[in-house]
C-alpha cells in the first residue's frame, strides 16, 4: 500500500447508478402530493356524506399542513440516526398506510386519523428530499429541484382533474364515492415508489450520514436567514393551498359543474408544474437576486382578476399556478443553496418546512372562514393578496446571496 493511500481519505461508494436514483428520486415525487390535492375537488361529495360544515372541511384540508409543521423538525434527527435513505423508505410507507386508513369506509374519524397520517409520511418525504438533492446532485441543485417539483405538481394537478370522474364510476349499480377516489389517487403509484427507493439504495449503510453529520444544528433556529427561507416557504404554501382546497368551491360558485371544477384545479396545478420547470430559466445572472420578490406578481394579477371577473376562473388560476409551482421550486432551492452542505441542508430544510407549514396550515381554515362569514370571496382573495404582498417583501431579503450558520 502506498502511502497516498494509507493517508487518502476512505471513498464513499454510491449507493445507486445515477440513472437509479433519478429514477427513484422522480416517482417519489410523483407521490408527494396526490394524497393531498385530491380532497379539494371532493370537498362538497364529504360534506354531503358527512355532514361536515364548510369549517370543518377547511380544517380538513388544515391537517397535513399541521402534520407538516409538527412533524418537520424531527425529520433531521432521524436522518442522522438512520440514515436518509432508510427514513425516506419508511416515510413512503407510513403514507402508504395512512392513505388505506383514510379509505376505509365507516366511521368519519378514519377520515381525520387517515389524513394526519398522511401528512406525518409526508412531513419527513418533504424535508429530506432538498437534502436528497444537495447530497447526489450537487451541481445540478437548480435544475433537479425543477425535476421533482415538477413531478410533485404534475401528478397532484392529475389527482385533482381525474379524482371527481373515479368516483363517479358505477360499481354494483353505485357510484364508488369518495372514499374509492382518495384510494385509487393517493395510492396507485406509492407501491412503485418504494420498491424503485428500496432498490436505489439497497445495501447502503444507513450510519455513513450519522457518522458524518455534525452537531450543534439547533443554532439554526436563531439564524435571521433561516428565518426568511422559512417564511417565504409558508406564505407561497399559504396561498398554494388555499387555491387547491378552495378553488374546486369557487369555480362551482360561478356555474360550472363539479367535475369542470376539478378540471380547473388540474390546470391550475399544472400550471404550478410549468412555474417549477420555468424557475431554472429565471434563475440567471442579476435576475437570480431579484427572482423570489418578482415572481408573485403574476399571481396578484390573478387574484385581482378573480376579484373583478371570476367568469374567467381558468384564466386567473393559470396565472397564480404558475406563481405557485415558481414559489414552491424557489423556497426547495433556497434551502439547498443557502446551506454549504447537505446536512446543513436538511437541518434548514426542517426548520423552515416546521415555521412554513404553520403558516400554511392558516391559509385554508382562514379562507374558508372568511367565505362562510361573508357568504363571498373577495374577503379570500384579499386575504390572498395580503400574504402575496409579504410574499414580494419578503422574497427581496431572501434573494441575497448568503448562507446559514455561515460564521466566515
Amino acid at each position: 500500500m502506498t502511502p497516498s493511500s494509507r493517508t487518502a481519505p476512505p471513498r464513499t461508494p454510491r449507493t445507486a447508478s445515477v440513472a437509479m436514483l433519478l429514477t427513484a428520486v422522480c416517482l417519489v415525487a410523483a407521490n408527494m402530493r396526490p394524497a393531498i390535492t385530491g380532497l379539494g375537488p371532493l370537498l362538497d361529495q364529504i360534506g354531503a356524506d358527512t355532514g361536515m360544515s364548510l369549517t370543518a372541511l377547511g380544517v380538513l384540508a388544515a391537517v397535513p399542513l399541521v402534520a407538516w409543521a409538527l412533524f418537520s423538525p424531527v425529520a433531521h434527527e432521524l436522518s442522522r440516526r438512520f440514515g436518509q435513505p432508510r427514513v425516506l423508505l419508511w416515510s413512503l410507507l407510513v403514507l402508504l398506510a395512512g392513505t388505506l386508513v383514510r379509505s376505509i369506509p365507516g366511521p368519519v374519524v378514519s377520515l381525520w386519523i387517515g389524513t394526519a397520517i398522511i401528512g406525518v409520511g409526508i412531513a419527513i418525504i418533504n424535508v429530506l428530499m432538498p437534502a436528497v438533492v444537495k447530497r447526489e446532485f450537487p451541481g445540478r441543485v437548480p435544475a433537479m429541484t425543477a425535476v421533482y417539483t415538477a413531478l410533485l405538481a404534475g401528478m397532484g394537478a392529475v389527482s385533482s382533474g381525474v379524482v371527481v370522474p373515479i368516483s363517479h364510476i358505477e360499481v354494483g349499480g353505485e357510484a364508488a364515492g369518495w372514499r374509492f377516489a382518495l384510494l385509487v389517487t393517493g395510492a396507485a403509484l406509492l407501491p412503485f415508489a418504494v420498491a424503485a427507493w428500496w432498490w436505489a439504495h439497497r445495501g447502503a449503510r444507513s450510519v455513513h450520514d450519522r457518522a458524518k453529520a455534525p452537531r450543534g444544528r439547533t443554532g439554526i433556529w436563531s439564524d435571521p436567514i433561516a428565518w426568511l427561507v422559512a417564511v417565504y416557504m409558508g406564505l407561497q404554501a399559504s396561498m398554494f393551498y388555499m387555491f387547491v382546497t378552495w378553488l374546486a368551491p369557487l369555480s362551482m360558485s360561478t356555474g360550472r359543474s363539479e367535475v369542470v371544477a376539478g378540471v380547473d384545479v388540474m390546470v391550475y396545478q399544472l400550471f404550478s408544474l410549468a412555474g417549477c420547470l420555468l424557475l431554472p430559466l429565471i434563475l440567471r445572472g442579476s435576475l437570480e437576486r431579484w427572482a423570489p420578490a418578482l415572481i408573485p406578481s403574476l399571481a396578484v394579477i390573478g387574484v385581482v382578476g378573480l376579484m373583478l371577473a371570476p367568469g374567467a376562473v381558468l384564466v386567473w388560476g393559470s396565472l397564480i399556478g404558475l406563481t405557485g409551482g415558481a414559489t414552491l421550486a424557489m423556497s426547495l432551492t433556497l434551502m439547498a443553496q443557502r446551506a454549504r452542505d447537505h446536512d446543513t441542508s436538511a437541518a434548514l430544510s426542517g426548520m423552515s418546512q416546521s415555521v412554513g407549514y404553520v403558516i400554511a396550515a392558516l391559509g385554508p381554515v382562514a379562507f374558508g372562514g372568511l367565505h362562510s362569514l361573508t357568504g363571498g370571496w373577495t374577503a379570500s382573495l384579499a386575504l390572498v393578496l395580503a400574504v402575496l404582498v409579504g410574499l414580494t417583501v419578503v422574497g427581496v431579503f431572501a434573494g441575497r446571496d448568503r448562507y446559514v450558520l455561515d460564521r466566515r
